[in-house]
């Protein structure tokens, strides 16, 4: 799962942002705390090779502690990231319009211990491990269950977050012909972090015109919304990805859900 589509020699970018978020965590204030923003910048590939990690804390407040972070390989940085930690604390009195959401859950449950395949949906379809069934123009969601980013150690919730977030471009993006953008950053906003190991993705939004692609995406669990995801995506045509092709050749074997 951590292979790029674009290339096997490269991770994708959701391994790449949850590793940032991995090295950003270090310097997490406290469990009263919570990442509320979090921003990549994906300006070079970074390959299948080691991966050194560099963070620092930019601004430590008592209500906000920001830190920047960066993968380095071959003495370049290949992407960065900055956190912005909040403290939580008490909602004021009254009340506030909100949109009314409707946000799909698989029935079953994906809950084992190692991790699952993500799961798909388009439009009033069922949902489904089939990774061809999202070539059509249908609005997308993903559901996932991921197994640990780092071996032999526990996936945080806010790597969770990080990780799935960069699918905004999937569900976004994802046409009748595949994927034709690559997302050049990720911003994920979040109100709350994730509450279990499940967590869904619901196309919002897409924008686009001259080659780039702005998407919009909520980020969600069980119980609720957590927050938004933003991506810019720049035109690779030359490249579209075939997601079907993709998952055969990694031969992921997923089941299909109703």
């Amino acid at each position: 799962m951590s292979i790029s589509p674009w290339s096997p020699n490269q991770l994708g970018g959701t391994a790449v942002c949850g590793l940032l978020a991995r090295e950003l965590e270090w310097h997490c204030p406290g469990d009263d705390f919570i990442p509320a923003r979090f921003t990549v910048d994906l300006f070079r590939p970074v390959l299948n090779e080691p991966i050194r990690m560099y963070s620092e804390v930019v601004r430590d407040g008592r209500r906000v502690r920001v830190i920047d972070a960066a993968i380095i390989q071959q003495d370049q940085v290949r992407a960065r990231a900055t956190v912005m930690y909040v403290a939580a604390g008490d909602q004021p009195p009254g009340q506030v319009w909100q949109a009314t959401r409707h946000l799909p859950q698989p029935e079953q449950p994906l809950t084992a211990p190692e991790g699952s395949p993500p799961l798909f949906k388009s439009g009033d379809l069922d949902w489904t491990g089939d990774f061809a069934s999202g070539q059509n123009s249908e609005r997308k969601s993903a559901w996932h269950n991921l197994p640990a980013l780092v071996e032999g150690e526990p996936i945080s919730p806010f790597q969770r977050a990080a990780f799935v977030g960069d699918a905004t471009n999937l569900v976004c993006n994802w046409g009748t012909e595949g994927v034709g953008y690559i997302n050049s950053d990720l911003t994920v906003t979040l109100a709350r972090l994730p509450l279990g190991p499940e967590l869904g993705i619901l196309a919002q939004d897409q924008v686009a015109g001259d080659g780039i692609a702005i998407a919009t995406a909520t980020i969600y669990d069980r119980t609720g919304p957590l927050g938004t995801c933003v991506v810019t995506g720049i035109s690779n045509a030359r490249r579209q990805v075939d997601l079907a092709a993709f998952a055969e050749a990694l031969d992921f074997q997923t089941p299909s859900f109703p």
